[in-house]
């Protein structure tokens, strides 16, 4: 069987030089991450722009509004979820947030903001080590 294709959007947040992230808690939907740290974002649901797919999931995920740079970084990875075999290309985009007040939604339940240096020290998802090495080699 084929796998199911799906783009999803993903933010760097940035607030005073320090990098958001969220830890997977066992409310999330496919719960693959359970207790890993994840960046914020989503998948894009069909005909919907993905400046306005990364703006919904960042507010729905933290309840912070942000402005949305230039991305950096494309990756793909291959989770099987439920049974089915799933590939995701996720484009990261380096953003800003206009606050650190975070309101985290019930898929989450630890945040965060971490120096991009010391990303090695977190439980993060494990190809987001990836996007903190390009980040940082930029």
């Amino acid at each position: 069987m084929e796998p199911k294709l799906f783009v999803a959007t993903k933010a760097l947040i940035f607030y005073n030089n320090k990098v958001l992230i969220i830890k997977e808690s066992s409310k999330y939907q496919d719960g693959t991450n359970e207790g890993k740290f994840d960046l914020v974002g989503g998948r894009i649901k069909p005909g919907q722009r993905f400046d306005e797919s990364l703006k919904r999931e960042v507010k729905e995920e933290t309840g912070l509004d942000i402005t949305i740079g230039k991305p950096f970084y494309v990756d793909e990875w291959h989770p099987k979820v439920k049974n089915e075999e799933w590939q995701i290309v996720g484009i990261f985009f380096i953003c800003f947030a206009n606050s650190d007040k975070v309101k985290l939604s019930n898929d989450h339940n630890e945040f965060l903001w971490i120096s991009p240096e010391e990303h090695k020290k977190y439980n993060l998802i494990e190809n987001y080590h990836n996007v903190f090495e390009a980040y940082l080699n930029n």
